[in-house]
């Protein structure tokens, strides 16, 4: 074992034991900090979540609430970094907390494009989802807006990610030691088909109006 493979396997280990002892807030506290840019895996934190729901140590509802709530706070955290420090900064230190000048252009373009609805549609998918939120505090987008589409837009990543561990079970570690990235994969195709279809259902009404 490498001493990266060590320190990531002792990292997890940290998060396996704090939410085993900390419950709902342990999640809540996990998942703040990995929307707040630093780089805590949510492919670990929801699916051993899920699983402590699968052995009623927790329950499912609350899980993913738990990580909702948790997201829109350290969102609001990345909010309030990019509007009090600005692009220059975040670009600077950003890969201090493994963010690369990248990842920002690549939400900066994601909320150029869609605006507020970014937020939301950006807290669905991986690695995006993560860093949205310092170009919404960078263009000042407005404060209640932005919670809002934070908090929602997490539910079904927490949820999903949730239930492969409550269906894994005993094997629910799988999905960050195997699968992480084709997770993120499938998470991708998956909004992927539902914004193909959203468009089809607004192509089709534009063209029963238009009859």
């Amino acid at each position: 074992m490498t001493a990266l493979s060590g320190l990531i396997e002792w990292g997890i280990d940290l998060i396996i034991s704090g939410i085993a002892y900390l419950g709902y807030g342990g999640i809540v506290l996990f998942m703040a900090l990995e929307s707040a840019c630093i780089p805590i895996p949510s492919e670990v934190i929801m699916p051993l979540s899920g699983y402590l729901a699968w052995k009623r140590t927790l329950d499912f509802v609350g899980v993913t609430l738990a990580g909702s709530l948790g997201s829109m706070l350290g969102s609001l955290a990345a909010y309030y970094a990019g509007l009090k420090l600005g692009r220059p900064f975040i670009v600077k230190y950003g890969k201090y907390i493994l963010m690369g000048e990248k990842d920002l252009e690549r939400a900066e373009k994601w909320f150029a494009r869609y605006g507020g609805k970014a937020t939301f549609i950006a807290r669905m998918l991986p690695v995006v989802r993560t860093f949205i939120s310092l170009p919404a505090g960078i263009g000042r987008m407005e404060i209640r807006t932005f919670t809002l589409y934070s908090f929602v837009g997490s539910i079904p990543w927490c949820a999903l990610m949730a239930w492969l561990g409550y269906i894994l079970g005993d094997s629910w570690r799988v999905i960050f030691d195997v699968y992480g990235h084709y997770v993120d994969y499938a998470i991708i195709a998956i909004i992927a088909a539902i914004v193909v279809y959203y468009l089809y259902l607004r192509r089709r009404k534009a063209a029963k109006r238009a009859e």
